[in-house]
């Protein structure tokens, strides 16, 4: 076991710290301009030290995307389809939001897990559906508090991360996102250690 977790670090090459935004379900077009321009005056302080993605929900990504242009800001998408173009309405292929220059997208965040029952198949297939289309991807992982309080985390994290291992080709386009999901909505918190 210590074995593969070593092999796993020894894929994921050095980068600088990222940080990413994401809106959920929320927000006006009013309300993503207002706040794009509240995060402009802070750029030249982190500019070319941290990567940083924004992810507005779906139709203002273009909008979005056309106001951060000229800014070090990503835009990322916060969900993808686990298919690739064709009769599948309401989804978006890998393909489709590397065309549209959305380099960026969320996969197994939590809310997609457990709301729409994407499973660690799904985020395998939009791995690697991703990774066909060179679009880099946020790999969320985190237990559930049942989880948790039985001891599980290691577990289940490590089975969401062994889904998709054999599909990523090019570990610089994945970011691993621990989510202390057991944390959200319970009243209890997680410390800098555990997140």
């Amino acid at each position: 076991e210590a074995s593969s977790s070593r092999s796993l670090i020894a894929m994921a090459p050095e980068r600088k710290p990222f940080v990413g935004g994401n809106w959920k379900s929320n927000g006006t077009v009013e309300s993503a301009k207002v706040l794009c321009k509240a995060l402009m005056p802070g750029v030249p302080a982190w500019r070319n030290k941290v990567d940083v993605v924004v992810c507005p929900i779906l139709p203002q990504l273009s909008l979005v995307k056309k106001i951060t242009t000229k800014s070090p800001f990503k835009v990322c998408a916060q969900n993808v389809s686990a298919s690739s173009e064709g009769a599948f309405t309401g989804e978006v292929s890998a393909g489709q939001l590397k065309d549209f220059g959305v380099q960026w997208t969320l996969i197994g965040h939590s809310e997609r897990r457990t709301k729409f029952g994407e499973t660690d198949a799904i985020t395998a297939e939009k791995m690697e559906k991703c990774q066909a289309a060179g679009v880099s991807v946020i790999f969320c992982i985190g237990e559930q508090l049942e989880e948790r309080e039985s001891g599980k985390t290691d577990e289940v994290n490590k089975r969401q991360l062994e889904a998709v291992v054999d599909k990523v080709k090019d570990w610089k386009k994945v970011v691993i996102a621990y989510e202390p999901v057991w944390a959200i909505g319970t009243g209890k918190v997680a410390s800098p250690d555990q997140a």
